[in-house]
């Protein structure tokens, strides 16, 4: 049997209205429902079941309404059309407004044949939006069938919670966590990656040989690597193994040469012009080699890097983008600056001692092991720095790290000394991922006589230097707290390790005022519930004006956790050792949605415990100039870092000798004693090297692909096509006034209903659950429905055209 209906015409079948789709075929209809989404397409069968014309009741008098009536009719099948309508097939079903600047990363995809960018915009613009939005529309328009995003571990959940929430895309986590519970829904000889088309995967679980290779075979044609950077290698012997491993991966993804893929980071350079090579050579690999100084090598790299700091996006669309007016201008709001203030403190006589004691303990160890062989010094230099820092830190973290077993003790050697100890006591910023980095390391080493018994006294000593009495640091906390408060901030306090944490979140409760609510997140949570609990934070404190949230927690929050919109000021308790760790956990308030203009940043010190002192003057304070020249922040390599940390650490054990025994020790030269100056000189200098070079390149490689009247453009059908967010806030607005019945029930439930029982939905969700910042936190959020997932089953007639119209510049705004 066949069918005469035509696609786009109205049926009824099953008890409900449907339209005819194009894919139908004279014995089979394809059918979405009426007010449906993609996810209710389905097929009917003519030959075995009722399908006639879809038929209307006659309008009759009873039917007529007011002007009201007719303008919120009209708004709603408008709003209704969208999904169909526009310049872009999603933007209509995703659940955020993307600023004019966004489209731009779009734009340049869809003008590529098969999609290879590099996206490296600054921290807080919105590299993950600008992902999200390509990937939605390649899996919309049938380019991309599947999708994999790789990733820190730390950040996978966040991952996740963004497609799902603003893109509609249901994305499986993939994690050593979560494997095993994967691998058993399985089908004989079915690999995970063809049971869940879009999936979200550590980098670090699946760069390993066991399980590479079937992510390769499997994997998905649109791949969105996040931190990219961490993922390549440079040409010199300072590569780590783990960096060497994940390169090796990309490499494999990157050579199906139809395979989408799609690069994210916000320092592609990280001081190494190798690496950064490398990076390009993955999208294309001519990149790699071809003269970048040259005009031909630039236009070569134009279509696939986009590369833009805040002052390039802040002001958008406006008459000095070359544009004849402003009425798409576009202002994003960041904060204009960070406000620095380097806090100092000074040890009490009771912990100056203390610390005196243990840095003599310490260098009587790292001589003495230096004697015995190279697998036990590096055991004691390890167990030397973890003492150290932890005794800076604070004293419960001291007493712990006291008491606890060195993890290098149980090297084999001295390679595995070094892999098992910097971890720990390092600030990589390339470390493999941030979870667990944050225990307090041990620093006992069971092979030395007579050591556990003056670590443990040295630990009783600094339990009893807890509470801000003899502990100074607290004591100027809780001074430089109240002032923030005072003035209005709510604040973060970053801390090195989890015993930190807790004691200063201990040592807060009750003492900031009766309305300051104080809690600490640390590695001891699950992602999962480091967000709940910061949520917890925010509805405790309430929309109280007086009200004062203070936030305590490790590095386990300084990646992939936004938090601008419940904190605005920084607190470094604890200095890390690397500045790229400064200014990530900077950028988790420091980002577009931060509502103050000035984001407030203040740095503890002691100015007499030998450490922080040089540490802040020759890493984090040069890191700041740097970023205050150029605007954007430049990465010191992990090596050089660590080289003058050492160097420090080396010059503390150095002074401890002479103290103790009044001459040069036997450990160091005079050589040696010198050479932080020389490690510090060698490091600003190459340091400043790195950011000329960032300078330039921002300048040379600054994006020119997409000229900003092509945006204008596309902004403009956009917004005629599909309205601005008030659109939908004014029609919600309206459908719920106290005169609309159906709303009114809505709120109040029917006269029947039982006292505390379930009033029924509001009948006033639009049909589109596209939102904004500007409608997230009014009533009309409140009435739209979740986002649903975007089929890739059954695709409209424009799907492949729109995609396609995209390739010239000349061509018109609006698809065919």
């Amino acid at each position: 049997m066949t069918t005469s209906f035509s696609a786009g015409s109205l049926v009824s079948a099953r008890g409900r209205d449907w339209v005819v789709l194009p894919e139908s075929a004279p014995d089979m209809l394809v059918l979405r429902p009426l007010g449906g989404a993609d996810d209710d397409i389905a097929a009917v069968f003519p030959a075995f079941e009722s399908v006639t014309s879809a038929q209307f009741a006659p309008p009759s008098p009873t039917d007529l309404g007011d002007a009201q009536a007719a303008g919120l009719l009209r708004s709603a099948l408008r709003i209704g059309f969208r999904s169909g309508a526009g310049p872009f097939r999603t933007l209509a079903g995703i659940a955020v407004e993307p600023r004019a600047y966004q489209f731009v990363p779009l734009m340049m995809a869809l003008r590529q044949r098969t999609t290879r960018i590099l996206i490296s915009d600054d921290v807080g613009i919105g590299k993950t939006v600008e992902a999200g939005l390509i990937a939605s529309e390649l899996l919309a328009q049938g380019s991309a069938r599947g999708l994999a995003v790789l990733c820190s571990p730390a950040l996978a959940e966040q991952w996740q919670d963004e497609l799902r929430t603003k893109f509609g895309i249901d994305a499986e986590l993939v994690l050593a966590s979560t494997v095993s519970r994967l691998e058993r829904g399985l089908d004989l000889g079915q690999s995970l990656f063809d049971r869940h088309p879009h999936v979200i995967v550590s980098t670090d679980f699946i760069k390993s040989t066991r399980h590479r290779d079937d992510f390769v075979r499997h994997c998905p044609d649109l791949v969105i690597v996040d931190e990219a950077h961490t993922c390549v290698a440079a040409d010199d012997n300072k590569t780590t193994t783990q960096n060497q491993l994940r390169y090796e991966l990309l490499q494999r993804v990157a050579a199906d040469a139809d395979r989408h893929l799609l690069l994210v980071t916000a320092t592609p350079h990280s001081g190494k012009e190798s690496a950064f090579r490398n990076l390009l050579g993955l999208l294309k690999p001519e990149l790699a080699t071809v003269d970048l100084g040259s005009e031909a090598g630039r236009r070569m790299l134009a279509p696939h890097f986009v590369h833009r700091k805040r002052a390039d996006v802040r002001q958008y669309l406006t008459r000095e983008d070359g544009l004849a007016d402003d009425s798409l201008a576009e202002q994003t709001s960041f904060p204009s600056d960070r406000h620095f203030k380097d806090e100092t403190y000074k040890l009490t006589p009771a912990y100056r001692a203390l610390l005196d004691d243990a840095i003599a303990y310490a260098s009587d160890r790292v001589t003495a092991a230096d004697q015995r062989g190279r697998r036990e010094a590096r055991i004691a230099w390890w167990s030397a720095i973890a003492l150290l820092r932890s005794l800076v830190s604070s004293p419960r973290a001291a007493a712990q790290t006291l008491r606890t077993r060195s993890a290098t003790a149980a090297a084999v050697t001295a390679e595995e000394a070094d892999r098992l100890g910097a971890p720990l006591t390092s600030d990589f910023s390339d470390s493999d991922a941030l979870e667990g980095l944050d225990v307090a390391p041990g620093a006992e080493a069971a092979d030395v006589d007579n050591a556990g018994a003056r670590l443990a006294e040295l630990a009783d000593r600094a339990a009893e230097l807890e509470g801000p009495t003899e502990d100074r640091k607290l004591a100027a906390l809780v001074t430089h707290l109240k002032a923030l408060l005072k003035d209005g901030y709510h604040p973060i306090v970053f801390c090195r390790y989890i015993p930190t944490a807790e004691y200063v979140a201990e040592h807060l409760d009750g003492k900031l005022g009766k309305k300051t609510i104080v809690r600490a997140v640390t590695g001891t949570l699950s992602p999962q519930q480091r967000i709940e609990r910061i949520e917890k934070l925010a509805e405790d404190a309430g929309d109280d004006p007086a009200a004062r949230r203070v936030l305590v927690a490790t590095d386990c929050l300084s990646e992939g956790v936004n938090l601008q919109h419940h904190f605005d000021a920084v607190v470094h308790y604890d200095l890390a050792w690397n500045p790229t760790r400064h200014d990530q956990r900077e950028g988790r308030v420091d980002r577009y949605g931060q509502k103050r203009d000035v984001v407030r940043v203040i740095t503890l010190w002691g100015s007499d415990n030998g450490i922080d002192g040089k540490v802040l003057d020759v890493l984090i304070k040069k890191h700041r100039q740097i970023r205050k020249d150029l605007g954007i922040s430049v990465s010191v390599p992990d090596a050089d870092s660590a080289g003058v940390t050492d160097a420090i650490v080396q010059w503390v054990l150095l002074r401890g000798q002479q103290v103790r025994r009044g001459d040069q020790g036997s450990l160091f030269d005079i050589d040696e004693f010198t050479g932080l100056d020389k490690k510090a000189a060698a490091l600003a200098a190459d340091w400043q090297s790195a950011a000329e070079r960032e300078k330039t390149s921002r300048s040379r490689f600054a994006q020119h692909a997409i000229r900003p009247e092509e945006v204008a453009r596309e902004v403009a059908a956009v917004r005629d096509t599909l309205g601005r967010a008030g659109e939908i806030r004014g029609f919600v607005r309206r459908r719920c006034t106290p005169s609309t019945a159906s709303c009114a029930t809505a709120r109040t439930g029917p006269a029947t209903s039982p006292p505390n029982s379930a009033a029924p939905p509001p009948a006033c969700a639009t049909p589109s659950p596209r939102s904004s910042a500007a409608t997230s936190s009014n009533g009309a959020a409140r009435c739209r429905s979740a986002p649903r997932r975007q089929s890739t089953v059954a695709k409209s007639p424009w799907s492949a055209p729109t995609r396609r119209w995209w390739r010239s510049p000349a061509t018109s705004s609006t698809p065919p």
